[in-house]
């Protein structure tokens, strides 16, 4: 086993989740492939993969226990990622959808801040920029 493969072992331990294979796969799909949707996920673990639907699941139990974000970008399919522990944002291409992170300008969470309702806390702030990357320009 190796040592990224042991940290996640206990990470997933550390989070109430039992230490599966399909787990442990999809985690190691997602170092390789960051930004994946769940059917790329799947293509990524070849014959060995679990269901579409049980990858889906894997992905939903990693999302609801802090290990996976998962974000929607317009007309794509939910994308996932192992980069948690901030609230970056995303820049996106509109004609081949590749995916880029954007770090957080302003400092810590929510990185934006602006009129919200009275008693309303802003935990996160959700940004996609849309353009085209170098590589479609």
């Amino acid at each position: 086993m190796t040592a990224t493969a042991t940290s996640d072992v206990d990470l997933l331990r550390a989070s109430g989740l039992r230490a599966t294979s399909g787990r442990l796969a999809i985690l190691a799909a997602l170092d390789e492939t960051p930004h994946a949707d769940a059917e790329t996920l799947r293509g990524r673990l070849g014959d060995a993969a679990p269901s579409l639907q049980a990858v889906h699941n894997i992905l939903a139990d990693l999302h609801a226990a802090g290990i996976v974000r998962r974000f929607e970008p317009a007309r794509s399919a939910a994308r996932y990622e192992r980069r948690v522990a901030d609230n970056h944002h995303h820049a996106v291409c509109s004609s081949c959808g590749k995916v880029v992170d954007v770090d957080c300008t302003t400092g810590a969470a929510p990185c934006l801040h602006g009129p919200t309702p009275p008693g309303f806390a802003v935990a996160t702030a959700e940004v996609i920029f849309w353009g085209v990357c170098t590589d479609c320009a």
